[in-house]
């Protein structure tokens, strides 16, 4: 809680000195006694005590209304949040493709879309200050989460990501196109975008040079991964009876196509292999360069003197009632 004017309330030092001052008045005599002894004796009861008098109300009322002009309120106007970070975009290929089980993790096989998700959860967690967006592909690109600082919400849609949630196939230059809309108008000085795939431009009608070349006169950099083995792969096929079973497919990634598309960015080409090495390689592209961004988050304040007034109001209808009560 917070005061709008907190140099009112030093009026309530005022207070004690009143009572002080109210107290050795005592009240004025109304009749007169032959004797001084019994004026004296009723003198003194005359003051009585303060706590049980109507001055006391009153005081308490006087205390309640410099609270209220004082505007005490819940909440704050408004906080100011400096981020350190740059505006990065991830794009995740979720082709049919992402299911070939040539990554591990934790001793077990599994498909290159877990361990694509598990490495991209942990290069959000180092890098708390920076906005991340999330964009799925396969035959087209898909929005999964814009640009943010809420790093929870990210990761849970991070963790929802599946393969086929879009129509198949592999739009490479569509997700660079897509991806470079969602940056260009962002004010950061620095703006990546980090595509990962394991396949070759099949599908979308933006080829990836193209793309890239857009994104390169925007300032915009792309990073790009090729993921998977190199030569064949396990991939789960489900045959005839409905039995999942696993084969050995070819792997066809377009390596030189990734690495003109970084070139031309002012960026790198990495090949992930294997758990490790595309975790490296999301650590290397962590220690690239940061900028400073402000942002304001706002939360409304509730203004707490009406309540105060409103139980000033009521120790004064009820001083005026038991007034009123004492009436002859």
């Amino acid at each position: 809680m917070k005061f709008l004017h907190p140099e009112l309330l030093a009026l309530l030092a005022l207070l004690p000195l009143v009572a002080v001052l109210r107290g050795r008045q005592g009240k004025g005599a109304a009749l007169l006694f032959s004797s001084l002894s019994v004026a004296s004796q009723l003198g003194r009861a005359g003051k009585g005590s303060l706590f049980g008098s109507e001055f006391f109300w009153r005081l308490l009322t006087l205390a309640l209304l410099i609270f209220a002009v004082a505007k005490p309120q819940l909440g704050n106007t408004s906080t100011e949040v400096q981020a350190s970070g740059i505006d990065i975009l991830l794009a995740v290929d979720v082709s049919g493709s992402m299911e070939a089980m040539d990554f591990t993790l934790g001793g077990r096989p599994v498909n290159r879309l877990e361990v694509v998700k598990k490495v991209v959860s942990e290069f959000i967690d180092e890098r708390p200050n920076d906005r991340i967006g999330l964009l799925a592909f396969a035959g087209r690109p898909y929005l999964v989460s814009p640009l943010t600082l809420d790093h929870h919400w990210l990761r849970n849609r991070l963790d929802a990501l599946r393969i086929g949630m879009v129509e198949d196939g592999t739009a490479i230059g569509s997700a660079i196109g897509n991806g470079t809309s969602r940056l260009r108008d962002q004010k950061a000085k620095s703006r990546i975008l980090i595509l990962l795939t394991d396949g070759v431009n099949n599908a979308g009608s933006v080829p990836p040079l193209l793309a890239a070349e857009a994104a390169a006169a925007l300032g915009i950099k792309v990073y790009t991964i090729g993921a998977g083995s190199r030569g064949e792969a396990p991939v789960p096929v489900v045959d005839s009876f409905g039995r999942r079973r696993l084969v050995q497919a070819k792997v066809d990634i377009d390596e030189p196509t990734l690495q003109e598309v970084a070139e031309t960015t002012g960026a790198l080409y990495f090949r992930a292999t294997d758990s490790a090495s595309l975790s490296s390689i999301y650590q290397a592209i962590n220690s690239m360069e940061t900028t400073t961004r402000s942002s304001k988050s706002f939360v409304s304040n509730r203004e707490l003197y009406p309540f105060l007034i409103v139980a000033a109001l009521f120790l004064l209808a009820l001083e005026s009632f038991q007034a009123r009560r004492r009436l002859p």
